[in-house]
């Protein structure tokens, strides 16, 4: 009989101590996370203001503004959804009109987008597989067309126009 209760509590004291690494690892897993969020999701469930999320899609033709202070404006769409960006960081040198990217950071109360890292595909025939996808639930990118034309893809504030850069 006594043995069996010292099992019974080696038992429990294992058990307990194992529960509370997992605890402990979710919880430093949990804050190192970063979700990808299209814009069509934003506009659909906003993230929580304050929350580390990455944001992707084609910069609107003529939405890149540069004040003297306060770093880069621009607005991010995926053809579901668009998203007002401030970067005060350097843009990469393929940042462009037009061009996929992907962006980190967090929403403020006001839905803005403030940045602290934006990356911006490396040639013209490569996109980020999480801004790919968002285009092609959108209708924006078809697999099998030449993909070069994106730097050129036009939107406004009526969507986009689908005839440039998604091959029709």
């Amino acid at each position: 009989m006594r043995n069996v209760k010292r099992r019974l509590w080696i038992t429990l004291a294992a058990a307990g101590i194992l529960a509370s690494a997992g605890v402990l690892a979710a919880t430093a897993m949990r804050s190192t996370l970063v979700f990808f969020y299209s814009p069509a999701m934003v506009a659909e469930t906003p993230p929580v203001p304050g929350q580390r999320v990455r944001v992707g899609g084609l910069v609107v033709t003529g939405s890149v503004e540069r004040p003297a202070v306060g770093g880069v404006r621009f607005v991010v769409t995926d053809g579901g959804g668009e998203i007002r960006v401030i970067h005060r960081g350097s843009l990469p040198d393929l940042f462009r009109e037009g061009q996929g990217i992907v962006a980190e950071g967090r929403f403020d109360e006001a839905g803005l987008f403030i940045t602290d890292t934006v990356l911006a595909k490396h040639d013209e025939t490569y996109m980020p597989p999480e801004v790919a996808q968002a285009l092609q639930e959108s209708g924006l990118w078809h697999e099998n067309d030449d993909h070069s034309g994106y730097g050129q893809v036009r939107c406004g504030s009526d969507g986009c126009d689908r005839s440039v850069g998604d091959g029709g």
